[in-house]
């Protein structure tokens, strides 16, 4: 095994790509003389969600709650840009021959802002809480292992151990996450039902910041934690007081108020708007590593259930035009369920299914669908080629624009796109009994087993209803494997698996666009692009 205390899990492809990001993203620079230690750094997001019970990291799948939460909720580990871990609860850790456990060495001088300490108890209290079926913990648990995940052992105040009952080989990222961070064990015992909601005395962690108060739809405002001396390694704690999160759904309105300086930062914001950034807020962006924005075809629903229709569906759509021209150059086209920065990244299917109209016809006709009806619909035994995409509310502006672009590409070729949107009570109805053709998403990681629930028989996101044994065990090879180039082997060849089987159409790479005023100093940003406070400042 690497050393316990710097393992690297990035090929240098992706470690070169990681490291220019993290160049390009920090603003300023720290321990500005103008600095005011009392002072309040505003920050504008998407938080629109958040007021539907997603303000557990542990329970809610969304990027928003992890990236505002990460102020309250610590980890045992810290990932760097250039992927290697350094300590953070932890101070040394090291992984079991088999890779089947973990032994954590914790810092002893941590404690929760409730004034409990924060011990070898605390983890384990968290994280069987994640694995408890009963806390409903889709992605955090995932994380954790699952199945696999047998349990957390107290070795002594300051030492836990993590069992596995196989060799888990992304639990050392996972740990670095916040779906992992920590909560205090008095929150979990008294007021584990209201951690959704969120809220002063409730969302109780050991983090930089406490939550002082919170107005679902409006703002969280966090205070900063005066007894805060555990920040990661070559870190220090954030310089200012307040963090002031204002939840603005309208992106236009996040970038119009950073320009204005009504706010100091705004995140998660479009490419169209980069350009009406005006006045000293600067731009960074940073590419997401994970699963890049695709289109999820159904093969148990209907007409996706034939391989030809799923590849000639893919090959109808022009995908470099829509993107380049809905993104203004922004988003680089995706030809992999990996992005180029993250780890495994199959850079042979570049270039590997280009759009090709002709292709997508005769594979059309080669599967039957020969017929016309009256408005150009090819039919097959009287039944129309049609297939129904739901999406869930709200949908930006880009991507109503990009599913226009890519229904007026399937009508080309006589393939009829329905669309609905839908709000989440009436996507969940379709969604989880799988009566639907298509969906979309996409999903920030940065070990690649992200793609097992989304490609594994029992995987909580198989949106497509894949069932393939093969497949299965290649998901469970990638996890069980701890040497990077074998793995990167095995989620090579998952890969390469969809790009036969088109289970899953990625269209574009996501980047993580955030504006920073000209008052913030030293700030940077995590490897998904997500802003870190850890020694920023405001004038």
């Amino acid at each position: 095994m690497p050393s316990p205390l710097r393992r690297r899990i990035l090929p240098l492809a992706a470690l070169a790509a990681a490291a220019a990001l993290a160049l390009s993203a920090c603003s300023g620079s720290s321990g500005a003389a103008s600095s005011d230690a009392n002072g309040e750094l505003v920050w504008g997001v998407d938080g629109s969600l958040l007021s539907a019970g997603k303000m557990d990291p542990q329970t809610s799948q969304l990027d928003v709650t992890a990236m505002v939460q990460r102020a309250v909720l610590d980890s045992l580990v810290f990932q760097k840009p250039d992927g290697s871990f350094v300590p953070w609860l932890a101070k040394k850790w090291e992984v079991s021959e088999d890779g089947t456990a973990y032994t954590f060495h914790l810092r002893d001088d941590v404690t929760f802002t409730d004034g409990e300490k924060f011990d070898a108890a605390a983890v384990k209290a968290n994280f069987d809480r994640i694995a408890d079926p009963a806390t409903k913990s889709a992605q955090a648990a995932s994380m954790l292992g699952g199945e696999l995940y047998k349990g957390t052992e107290v070795i002594d105040p300051t030492t836990v151990k993590v069992t596995f009952s196989q060799p888990y080989a992304p639990f050392l990222q996972a740990a670095s996450t916040a779906q992992l961070g920590f909560y205090a064990p008095k929150v979990l015992k008294e007021n584990a039902a209201d951690l959704a909601a969120g809220g002063k005395g409730v969302t109780v962690g050991t983090g930089p910041f406490r939550i002082s108060s919170y107005t679902p739809d409006q703002e969280i405002v966090y205070t900063r934690n005066a007894k805060y001396s555990w920040a990661p390694e070559g870190m220090k704690a954030p310089e200012f007081t307040t963090l002031r999160v204002q939840i603005l759904p309208e992106a236009s309105v996040r970038s119009g108020s950073v320009t204005s300086g009504e706010i100091d930062l705004a995140s998660q914001l479009p490419p169209n708007l980069v350009s009406q950034v005006k006045g000293k807020a600067a731009v960074t962006s940073v590419r997401v590593p994970g699963l890049p924005y695709s289109l999820f075809l159904n093969e148990k629903n209907g007409v996706f259930s034939d391989q030809k229709v799923r590849e000639a569906f893919t090959r109808a759509i022009d995908v470099d035009t829509a993107v380049d021209k809905i993104f203004f150059g922004q988003f680089p086209r995706a030809w992999s369920i990996l992005g180029p920065t993250t780890p495994g990244y199959d850079k042979g299917l570049e270039k590997s299914w280009p759009f090709d109209k002709d292709r997508a016809n005769a594979l059309l006709d080669e599967a039957g669908w020969t017929q016309r009806g009256a408005d150009g619909v090819r039919m097959k035994d009287g039944h129309r080629l049609t297939a129904n995409w739901i999406a869930w509310t709200p949908v930006s502006d880009d991507h109503a624009a990009l599913a226009n672009a890519v229904q007026s590409d399937l009508k080309a070729v006589g393939f009829e796109i329905t669309r609905e949107t839908l709000e989440p009570g009436a996507y969940n109805a379709k969604y989880g009994p799988k009566t639907f053709d298509i969906t979309d998403w996409d999903f920030s990681g940065v070990d690649p087993d992200l793609l097992r629930p989304h490609l594994a028989t029992d995987g909580f996101q198989n949106a497509s209803s894949v069932s393939d044994p093969r497949l299965d065990q290649l998901l469970k090879d990638g996890i069980a494997t701890t040497d990077d180039a074998a793995r990167a082997k095995v989620y090579a060849q998952v890969q390469e698996w969809n790009a036969e089987q088109d289970a899953i159409v990625p269209l574009y790479v996501t980047s993580a666009i955030t504006a920073v005023g000209e008052r913030v100093s030293g700030l940077t940003f995590d490897i998904y692009g997500r802003p870190l406070f850890f020694g920023t400042s405001v004038k």
